[in-house]
């Protein structure tokens, strides 16, 4: 596990990159995210970048200006790899060249460091950036790592059996659709298909008039591995290139009349959305905590267990939930938070997903996504769905301005916020990741 702190955590760093150091900035130099952008606006290439306070360094103009030229060979092929539109070749390498090369941009960025004139050439303001989905996603699973959410999700679809009997044993996942993920900023129309209502017994067809959104954390996978090699529960985070923040979309009425015996289908198909920077696991490293199972619960079985596990292998991000709706958007109101979570809550760790996807020989492949599933905590004001927060639609929440929601309306905007902070440490953002509902286009054939 990337636990081990080094230069590239020390909280006195500072950067050259003033806004670096703005008080409760998501992007300090401890951080360095990895993201694609291009200016807004262009048909230029996307190319990657990283986060600097308010600014991206282009990779690409660096490498071009000059600026790795006197550094290690494995930091010049690691920066060689991020010339390119996604960030699948640099992933590929592995931890061996991804901590290299944020050790050469901590020294790069910091205050006095020689390169400074030549490396402003090579920001652009993120305000002026327009940002695709980091890497190119070929497979992506979600899992279901929170109890509380599963418990609560449960008692509203299965009232005599909430949580099923194999939840506390094993990382329960289903394999989604890669193609309808996009970026923050995506707007998507709300989905039509079938559902059950109450007194009915035929089905109808029409738009969702429950749908939802999901906090969930993206684990990005780097490194892959061959297929029918196991990754070990110690070796798994090996093979994390990052988290980002992740809404996996959620049509709850689609959801209850199609989800037995298979799952999910069209109620989670129709689009996801990920943040547009990547943090490494290795700028998480000071927000390591201890992962927890409840003494009375059943403990894992040998291959999803360890003593690193127990000691450090929880990660402290705080999750934020902001609703704006279209109401809001014209009287010039801000997106108003509606409720907080911690990645911490969570009943499976990152390890343990990668271990458990692999353990029957599945081979994930550099750019695979993994969803956290839904993060929420134990009280209702932590919930990651609305359909928690309002108790299956009906304890309405009322926002600010006396508006109430059970469920998204059309032109909603849900943000998804995330940072790590801690006295001692560097404070580490995520970003944000802003998503829109459209209202429903007409299917052919009604």
């Amino acid at each position: 596990m990337s636990t081990v702190l080094n230069e590239t955590h020390a909280p006195a760093l500072q950067s050259w990159v003033t806004s670096a150091q703005a008080v409760g900035g998501d992007f300090p130099i401890q951080n360095l995210p990895f993201g694609v952008f291009r200016r807004a606006g262009s048909q230029e290439s996307f190319r990657v970048g990283v986060a600097i306070g308010d600014q991206i360094l282009d990779i690409g103009a660096a490498l071009c200006a000059g600026a790795f030229a006197v550094q290690p060979a494995m930091v010049q092929e690691a920066v060689k790899a991020c010339d390119s539109t996604t960030l699948n070749a640099f992933m590929a390498l592995g931890m061996a060249y991804w901590s290299p090369l944020r050790l050469a941009l901590s020294r790069l960025l910091r205050v006095g460091a020689a390169e400074q004139t030549v490396l402003q050439a090579c920001l652009l303001p993120q305000a002026q950036a327009e940002y695709a989905v980091p890497a190119q996603i070929g497979d992506y699973t979600d899992f279901y790592t929170s109890i509380h959410h599963a418990t609560n999700v449960g008692k509203l679809f299965r009232p005599d059996n909430p949580l099923p009997p194999n939840y506390q044993w094993v990382p329960i996942g289903y394999h989604g659709r890669s193609s309808s993920i996009g970026v923050s900023g995506q707007a998507f129309h709300r989905p039509l298909g079938q559902t059950l209502p109450p007194t009915a017994s035929i089905p109808e067809f029409g738009p969702s008039a429950r749908l939802d959104y999901e906090l969930e954390v993206g684990i990005l996978i780097g490194c892959g591995n061959a297929l029918g090699e196991a990754v070990a529960l110690d070796s798994a985070e090996n093979h994390v290139f990052g988290l980002c923040l992740f809404n996996d979309w959620s049509a709850r009425d689609l959801q209850a009349w199609e989800y037995q015996p298979l799952g999910p289908f069209l109620s989670k198909n129709f689009a996801s959305t990920v943040s547009p920077w990547v943090v490494t696991l290795e700028a998480l490293a000071p927000y390591r905590c201890a992962w927890t199972r409840p003494a009375e619960h059943p403990q894992p079985l040998p291959y999803l267990d360890s003593p690193t596990l127990r000691a450090e292998g929880a990660l402290d991000i705080e999750l934020e939930v902001y609703l704006q709706t279209a109401a809001m958007r014209a009287q010039g109101q801000a997106a108003q938070r509606i409720s907080r979570s911690n990645f911490h809550h969570a009943y499976w760790s990152v390890s343990q997903m990668v271990a458990h996807h692999t353990v029957g020989g599945c081979n994930l492949r550099p750019g695979d996504l993994l969803g956290s599933g839904t993060q929420s905590g134990p009280l209702r004001e932590e919930a990651g769905a609305l359909i928690e927060l309002t108790v299956g639609g009906t304890q309405p929440l009322t926002l600010a301005n006396g508006e109430k929601r059970s469920f998204l309306e059309d032109h909603d905007t849900v943000v998804f916020r995330a940072y790590c902070a801690k006295r001692g440490a560097a404070r580490i953002g995520f970003g944000e990741v802003a998503g829109t509902v459209l209202p429903a286009r007409v299917a052919a054939g009604t």
